[in-house]
């Protein structure tokens, strides 16, 4: 059975790291890599109680997941967001997926953890955006053989937009496939800074980013971290 390195990076996740971890429910098949960008709550105390692999890494979810990758002992690389929770049977289904030679990564749908119903038309639009696009976003858990991420480079060392930088490198590679299984994502962003804000928002830097080069160094002025 080919073994999964899930690598997950944090940064002040102390508040949801108890409720995704456990639901992870690794195995001895798996591996958990969490990477620390340098958080100053309980984080690291909580990541040890899953893991054994903590490591720390210059802020930035590129760099973290760039820094986990290399660690990884697996035959598969599952990167997942510190705030989203996986389905049932996440690892049995990647592998399924994954033997299909064809595909060079994968992904889940997108599930938003609220039952306000003002979600389900985010969820619905990027349902569609996957499927027009291929281009999944790091909050549905990107999945790819560490073969194939070895031969396209890997993260680069981006402030922003590094979902967006390796799925477009992946689809040269091979076709894009997912999951029809939601992974439900923390609704904390929308929550805080507006749904109709956040959505347009980040809908507008993609564009800006895929369409018209702007680089991810200016980009990143418009986007807060939020915890």
């Amino acid at each position: 059975m080919e073994k999964i390195s899930v690598i997950i990076p944090v940064l002040n996740e102390s508040n949801l790291l108890p409720v995704t971890l456990p639901m992870l429910n690794i195995s001895e098949n798996e591996e958990l890599i969490i990477v620390d960008g340098g958080s100053t709550d309980l984080t690291p105390e909580i990541a040890r109680r899953f893991t054994g692999k903590l490591i720390t890494a210059e802020r930035g979810r590129g760099k973290q997941m760039k820094r986990g990758a290399e660690t990884a002992k697996g035959d598969i690389l599952f990167f997942l967001h510190a705030d989203c929770i996986v389905p049932e049977n996440t690892f049995e289904n990647i592998r399924s997926l994954l033997k299909d030679a064809n595909i060079s990564a994968g992904a889940f749908n997108l599930g938003i953890h609220s039952r306000k119903k003002r979600y389900r038309i985010i969820e619905f639009a990027v349902f569609l955006r996957n499927r027009i696009t291929s281009l999944p976003y790091g909050d549905q858990g990107l999945f790819l053989k560490k073969e194939i991420y070895e031969k396209i480079g890997g993260y680069s060392d981006l402030p922003l937009m590094e979902d967006v930088d390796i799925v477009r490198r992946l689809k040269k590679a091979g076709r894009i496939a997912f999951i029809n299984k939601k992974i439900l994502a923390s609704p904390r962003r929308w929550e805080k800074e507006g749904i109709v804000y956040t959505t347009v928002r980040d809908w507008i830097l993609a564009l800006l980013y895929t369409l018209f080069k702007v680089s991810p160094e200016r980009l990143i002025k418009f986007y807060k971290i939020v915890r």
